[in-house]
């Protein structure tokens, strides 16, 4: 069975098990989501959301329709970007909130199918709350040439970022491209997507896109000192030892840290929330409330069986 057939069963099996719950459940289901989606942390989400998408817009890390953005808000939930929408035109409405197994659960358009490598990332780093893909121009020429700069060369650079990896290319929206960045998502905030752009994460939304612009900075000085025809001066190996001394006491991600400590994860905002909410409003009664975790571990576990049955069949 190929990896689209396994995604078609889990959306037939998560439909059944939608319909087969009694009314209170999915009741009790909605309105916590509604509660995040609608809450004073979840609209200060979307309008930082708005302020980095035309940041990106106008610094032309986006063109089109192209880029996606995302916010962890909490366990189980993500604020997401739609699909077909310029990044400099963003309002709330146009935003969704989807559950970890990228089902949106309130908004009213679609989500962008790149959000898939958003949560491969959310699952991979506890630490990360924030994710945005885009395609800035000098980053990306890097990209789609499969070379990565050289390090060691600017302070912020090495302090912020570090060395960059790279992953293959693969095509976007799909599950195999998400994945490909699981071996680098914990010890790079910043990844080069083969042929594609780049993706960064980090604690805000907004910290998440100084490092898109750290990093094509910095790819775009690299190119201007290379063009000057004189070798590039890189900084002292005690010097860069001090630089990662300054990087672990902030809690950043870097490849050559074999045993830092990472910074502790923010508490999720949509937590202290909902803690102010009226419970009994917010969770319904919880005899009766079925949890959306509960559900995809449901979903996740039919699907394994209907996808070995399936294989048996083939084997035949």
């Amino acid at each position: 069975m190929t990896p689209a057939n396994r995604i078609v069963v889990q959306q037939i099996v998560r439909e059944a098990i939608l319909r087969c719950l009694p009314e209170p459940a999915l009741a009790a289901l909605d309105a916590v989501a509604e509660a995040i989606y609608n809450s004073p942390a979840a609209t200060r989400i979307k309008d930082e959301m708005i302020r980095v998408g035309k940041k990106l817009w106008q610094r032309q890390y986006v063109d089109g329709n192209g880029g996606n953005i995302s916010y962890r808000i909490g366990q189980e939930y993500v604020i997401c970007t739609p699909t077909m929408c310029s990044k400099g035109d963003l309002a709330r409405e146009d935003l969704s909130l989807i559950n970890m197994e990228n089902t949106r659960v309130c908004g009213n358009r679609p989500h962008t199918s790149e959000v898939l490598l958003h949560l491969e990332i959310y699952k991979a780093v506890p630490q990360a709350r924030a994710v945005i893909h885009c395609h800035p121009p000098h980053a990306t020429a890097y990209a789609i040439t499969g070379l990565t700069p050289p390090g060691n060369v600017i302070p912020e650079q090495e302090v912020f970022v570090g060395p960059l990896a790279i992953t293959p290319y693969e095509t976007p929206g799909t599950k195999r491209f998400a994945e490909t960045v699981l071996p680098h998502a914990q010890k790079h905030n910043t990844i080069l997507l083969g042929n594609h752009g780049i993706v960064c994460w980090a604690d805000t939304l907004t910290h998440a896109e100084w490092l898109v612009e750290i990093v094509d900075t910095y790819c775009r000085t690299i190119m201007l000192a290379q063009s000057l025809g004189s070798p590039i001066r890189n900084i002292a190996a005690d010097k860069v030892t001090d630089l990662l001394e300054i990087k672990k006491k902030l809690g950043l991600p870097d490849c050559r840290c074999s045993e830092q400590e990472s910074a502790p994860a923010e508490p999720f905002l949509a937590t202290a929330d909902l803690c102010r909410e009226d419970k009994a409003r917010v969770r319904g009664n919880r005899e009766n409330r079925v949890s959306q975790r509960q559900i995809e571990d449901l979903v996740a576990k039919m699907t394994d069986q209907i996808m070995e049955l399936l294989s048996k069949e083939e084997d035949k």
